[in-house]
């Protein structure tokens, strides 16, 4: 089951953007989308097909050569990156927590950063951890190191929704883990989704989690989009390169 089709409302936006290495190749070629507000969106795509810097480029961690970026009708470029970044929940493969911070440190940097009240951190980081899975008294002290990848993970996820940002990026978010824990975090993924409605882009190259977690799947190729489809309309697709994707499924 996909999360629900989201309510309306651009949250995100690409109007013909080009992103090019300095003195080196194009990586995105005039790319345009729009994210819905409320919908999973997975980038879908092979090793350097731009998934990733389409990613970076929405939370400025990239600035796109030509064309706009928009995020809540604002061009990127004109947010402060630091306010911007606040607004975007960001996830990364193995999670990429703080070694040396407790997981309930790791959980309330954003909180921290933003002044809330110390109490209030507590709380929301026992409401988070909780959400993800994770015992507070059993969990909230120990270190990443303590952790198992799968525990890892759900400590990244909700380190990137202490703030309640209306925006969440994954970039391979469950590559790391083996197939069971894998399953099991994307299940847990859907069911995360339909509570909190959040506007999520989701990059992979997997093509079963594609089709399991998306409202809609662009799929990307050198660098530009070939095709935007739902999950039904991707398992019928003619284009070449969809239909070998799903022929790969079995």
């Amino acid at each position: 089951m996909n999360p629900a089709t989201p309510d309306g409302g651009v949250a995100i936006e690409f109007r013909d953007v080009e992103f090019r290495v300095p003195a080196g190749p194009i990586i995105l070629q005039k790319f345009s989308l729009e994210i819905q507000r409320g919908e999973t969106l997975v980038l879908l795509g092979r090793s350097g097909s731009g998934k990733t810097t389409a990613l970076r480029l929405i939370n400025r961690l990239l600035e796109p050569t030509s064309g706009k970026v928009l995020v809540d009708g604002r061009a990127t470029l004109e947010w402060n990156a630091v306010e911007l970044r606040r607004r975007i929940g960001y996830v990364i493969q193995d999670a990429g927590l703080f070694p040396h911070y407790t997981v309930e440190r790791n959980v309330a940097i954003v909180p921290h950063l933003e002044n809330w009240p110390d109490e209030r951190v507590r709380s929301r980081v026992a409401e988070l951890l909780n959400l993800a899975g994770l015992d507070v008294a059993q969990f909230a002290q120990r270190y990443p190191r303590e952790l198992s990848g799968g525990q890892r993970q759900r400590v990244g996820v909700a380190r990137a929704l202490a703030a309640d940002p209306p925006i969440l990026l994954m970039d391979e978010p469950f590559g790391a883990l083996d197939p069971l824990t894998r399953s099991d975090m994307q299940t847990e993924f859907l069911a995360l989704q339909k509570r909190l409605s959040k506007t999520i882009v989701f990059v992979t190259h997997d093509v079963r989690e594609a089709l399991l977690l998306a409202s809609r799947i662009a799929l990307l190729d050198g660098g530009k989009m070939i095709g935007m489809y739902t999950p039904a309309e991707f398992r019928v697709a003619k284009e070449p390169l969809a239909a070998a994707y799903v022929a790969a499924c079995g």
